[in-house]
């Protein structure tokens, strides 16, 4: 089969990770060294720079300094947090991007993000069929919610599971240095899915973690929260709870709407914006208990600590973007590249998979019921098995002074 060609446009969508720009060097270096696709342009803050034609030149970045995106956090390109509507109902954006399309002699169509950015594939992809136009559509995952469906695991988990697991060590260090009574509460990221949150329990396997951790996937109860922090302090002095952002009640209310009104506060796809959990639950628990009490939340440097990344999620999630390159090139379309797990003589190994954008976009995995503690309020050891080989090998980066030596792009506007 003859290759298309054409120039291929990639982007970065949602929150950024330490790794996404991992994904993004893998597609990129990838589309450079094809022969059939004539010009690589990256989309500035995604679909939306996309519809309003801020593109870059990809062929004008130096080669070395490009490579420095292996190792830089958060995304290069710019991200954004933007929801396309139904195409039925309004195709104003997708007629824009096919105008751009044509403008560029776009062929291929990259776009690393998560569920929502899956979603944002798919509409494209079916819009570009229906009128005839001849692209290649790929989604390349990212988030570290590890929440997408069909893939083992996602691109930018194991970095942010290795960066809670390491923090909740040496807080919980810390925290104990006193020996007077202390409840330490941390806040991690995780919306609906407790995949973050679970990570901190890598740390108590190693006997200094969390003695408590809830997941959004069991409902809280603020009462039994504090039995459980009782029960912990009637048998040592110091305290450590991991809280997932978007724990919920039975009812499925968000606890965080108990101490103020997240309500008012959401993204563009309707999404209610976490944060602030970690201190309003201290200043409930320290009302009723005899300890002191305190609220940490790691907030955006659970997604951006390179510096403690994984090694193996490095070279997966850049990995990935290759993938999709080659998927694309090859006649493939309408994919999202995944991961699957393999263990050869018990070594365990990750392979590139191709599954449906339609079966992706829009799901959620949560973390197995199985795996959770019959008090809900704790991990299991098929959660470690899964974890650990996640977080493993450390990310060996440049340095100039000491300190991290990250990609500087030279940002360049396409002449078209």
């Amino acid at each position: 089969m003859e290759k298309l060609r054409g120039a291929c446009v990639i982007g970065q969508s949602g929150g950024p990770t330490s790794v996404i720009n991992a994904s993004a060097l893998g597609a990129i270096e990838t589309a450079l060294d094809e022969e059939c696709i004539t010009k690589v342009y990256g989309m500035a803050n995604g679909i939306k720079g996309l519809l309003e034609d801020r593109l870059y030149d990809l062929d004008q970045e130096d080669r070395d300094e490009l490579h420095l995106l292996l190792h830089t956090p958060s995304s290069a390109l710019g991200s954004c947090r933007y929801k396309l509507a139904d195409p039925d109902k309004d195709d104003t954006d997708y007629k824009r991007i096919l105008e751009i399309f044509k403008k560029y002699d776009i062929r291929y169509f990259f776009y690393n993000g998560g569920n929502d950015s899956m979603d944002t594939c798919n509409k494209i992809s079916k819009f570009l069929l229906k009128h005839g136009y001849e692209c290649r559509v790929m989604g390349i995952p990212k988030t570290i919610d590890n929440d997408l469906d069909m893939t083992d695991h996602c691109p930018g988990y194991g970095s942010a599971a290795k960066y809670v697991a390491t923090t909740c060590m040496e807080v919980y260090r810390d925290a104990a240095v006193y020996g007077e009574g202390s409840v330490t509460v941390i806040e991690v990221m995780g919306r609906n899915a407790g995949w973050l949150t679970a990570a901190s329990a890598l740390a108590s396997a190693q006997g200094c973690g969390p003695e408590l951790i809830y997941l959004p996937e069991v409902p809280f109860d603020l009462e039994k929260f504090i039995r459980d922090i009782k029960e912990v302090l009637a048998v040592r002095k110091d305290v450590m709870v991991a809280v997932s952002e978007g724990i919920k009640d039975k009812d499925g209310v968000y606890i965080s709407s108990y101490f103020t009104d997240t309500e008012k506060d959401k993204d563009a796809f309707g999404h209610i914006r976490m944060g602030g959990l970690a201190p309003n639950l201290a200043s409930y628990a320290g009302a009723r208990v005899d300890a002191r009490v305190r609220g940490i939340e790691f907030s955006l440097l659970q997604r951006c600590a390179a510096h403690v990344g994984s090694e193996n999620d490095v070279n997966e999630s850049y990995s990935a973007g290759k993938e999709a390159v080659n998927a694309a090139v090859s006649g493939i379309t309408d994919k999202m590249v995944g991961f699957e797990r393999v263990y050869n003589d018990g070594v365990y190994e990750c392979r590139t998979i191709l599954v449906d954008l339609e079966k992706v976009a829009n799901k959620e995995k949560k973390v197995p019921l199985e795996w959770i503690n019959e008090t809900g309020n704790g991990l299991l050891k098929p959660f470690i098995d899964y974890a650990t080989p996640l977080i493993q090998g450390k990310n060996e980066y440049p340095t100039v002074n000491g300190l991290p030596r990250h990609a500087n792009l030279k940002y360049v506007k396409p002449t078209v």
